[in-house]
């Protein structure tokens, strides 16, 4: 699934992965940033609460944004016949930024997936919408999505459960909650299976906030791990018995800071 065809003369909208617990009550840096990018006081902020159970959820985001001085609703999406409502679609139009929340990223593809909803987001975020996403938020937007699988520092040949997600971008492949829950080895298993894209793993209330032109700045409290297989030699997934470590041999890997920066398409990373 590539990203929608871009609009001529028309930037695309910002991607803004989140390693999920952002601050929400002290500086909010992060959740300041997409709300200042979606257009300060003129903001219209749709939140899609879909991947949390939790009632609150969205209410809680909606209070949030407020606060700051943008309009801003959240989308009752429970159920996948409600992607089809008109009523949602017509307001998730009306959005110059759209946030999805943390949750269960296997709930928010099953729902969302290949429905008017999906669809409408993709064709938003290249007419010039910003899409941020935290903790399953996150891992929803790109091509290929980390649906679960093991913690542990080793690639192993079931470390890594994969799924479609929204493919706002085909160039990269996200994981979240990264040094807090040890998911090194999940995203290197994830990308041995086919190694033609970036991972970036994503430390807790940090974000990558993806330029139209495709680079990538950190932003937050941790840090974000860049790992770039295009100069990999060797992968054993493709023979390895079930549950065996995986042997990767030519992978990069850069830990990037608050400011540093990674142009996705490149794969060159600046401090």
């Amino acid at each position: 699934m590539c990203p929608a065809v871009s609009i001529k003369n028309v930037n695309r909208g910002w991607i803004i992965p989140i390693g999920g617990a952002e601050d929400k009550i002290n500086d909010k840096t992060i959740l300041k940033r997409f709300y200042e990018l979606s257009g300060g006081k003129n903001a219209k902020i749709l939140i899609i609460p879909t991947a949390s159970q939790l009632e609150d959820t969205g209410s809680r985001y909606v209070e949030i944004f407020e606060s700051m001085g943008a309009k801003s609703m959240y989308i009752p999406v429970d159920e996948r016949e409600d992607c089809f409502k008109e009523e949602i679609i017509e307001t998730l139009n009306r959005a110059t930024g759209i946030f999805i929340t943390g949750g269960n990223q296997l709930r928010l593809s099953t729902i969302l997936g290949g429905t008017p909803v999906a669809k409408l987001i993709r064709s938003l975020n290249a007419k010039g919408v910003h899409v941020a996403g935290t903790s399953a938020g996150a891992a929803i937007v790109s091509e290929h999505m980390i649906a679960g699988g093991k913690k542990g520092p080793t690639p192993k040949e079931d470390g890594a459960t994969m799924a479609p997600g929204l493919g706002l971008t085909n160039k990269i492949i996200v994981d979240q909650h990264f040094r807090q829950r040890d998911r090194i080895g999940r995203l290197l298993a994830a990308l041995s299976y086919n190694p033609f894209i970036s991972g970036i793993g994503i430390d807790e209330d940090t974000a990558a906030f993806i330029s139209p032109q495709g680079i990538f700045e950190v932003v937050g409290t941790g840090a974000i791990t860049v790992v770039d297989p295009s100069e990999l030699t060797h992968s054993s997934m493709h023979d390895a018995r079930h549950k065996e470590n995986i042997t990767l041999i030519g992978m990069k890997l850069h830990i990037l800071g608050e400011g540093s920066k990674y142009n996705i398409n490149t794969r060159e990373a600046f401090a």
